[in-house]
């Protein structure tokens, strides 16, 4: 299962991701992929230190693409090195899952290329290819769609939260998802207030069938974060609706 996980910023993408990525793990060995220049799941992760983001091995990016030589010289360079050593020698393992750092990568127009976007671009191509389960903690907005960083994963999960703004990026989220052609999409709710009333006008907005889950507003999960400590070692409830959120996202797979 390759999930990536999307949402305006704020809404508890990046906890909800690595509580995911936790609850699979039981199951089956992990790839989490930071792809959010944040760099912040880790923590979500319970994981002390990020290994070193991959768009900073300049010298690696340089020698497998071929920019160092001749071709990088011609402004030309392999659309497909080698990477398939890369999640072995720089990413991080605790518990089951395999933490990969992304980093940030310097950004052009539409439909620019550079060597270090080839790189990653081939490197996550070889992950969605594997057999382990994989999250992707998608930067946060819509404008990493564009450049195709989640093609290849099975659905792209919105995490919204009770805002006209949240919903509104779900919806670009699932329109630009279906252009990279991700055909499952699906919206949890989270930081769900305990009179749900005010979700039944942002529900009507989002196809209900897309809805997998909603998670109530939980303190425990602030508390955490001021404390440094990871969610799924914060809040049980918390981690039970992410299970629930897993099972409906199995079943929407199936």
């Amino acid at each position: 299962m390759k999930i990536a996980v999307a949402g305006k910023g704020g809404v508890g993408k990046t906890t909800i991701a690595g509580t995911l990525a936790r609850i699979l793990a039981k199951e089956r060995e992990v790839i989490a992929i930071d792809a959010d220049p944040a760099m912040n799941l880790r923590f979500s992760l319970g994981i002390k230190e990020n290994p070193r983001p991959i768009s900073e091995l300049k010298d690696l990016i340089a020698e497998r693409t071929g920019a160092n030589t001749e071709l990088g010289s011609l402004g030309v360079f392999k659309l497909n090195p080698k990477v398939d050593d890369v999640l072995a020698n720089y990413g991080v393992r605790s518990e089951g899952i395999t933490l990969l750092v992304m980093g940030t990568v310097r950004k052009g127009g539409g439909g620019c290329t550079c060597p270090e976007h080839a790189f990653l671009r081939a490197l996550l191509r070889h992950i969605f290819r594997r057999s382990e389960h994989v999250v992707m903690d998608c930067e946060a907005g819509i404008e990493h769609l564009g450049r195709g960083t989640a093609r290849g994963v099975d659905i792209m999960l919105a995490v919204v939260e009770p805002s006209i703004s949240a919903v509104e990026t779900a919806i670009r989220i699932k329109s630009l998802s279906s252009d990279i052609g991700i055909s499952k999409f699906a919206v949890v709710f989270n930081k769900v207030p305990e009179n749900r009333n005010s979700l039944n006008t942002l529900v009507r907005r989002i196809s209900e069938e897309n809805i997998v889950g909603c998670i109530p507003y939980d303190p425990a999960l602030l508390k955490a974060s001021i404390e440094g400590k990871p969610p799924f070692k914060a809040s049980p409830a918390f981690v039970e609706h992410v299970k629930a959120l897993k099972d409906e996202i199995c079943d929407m797979l199936r």
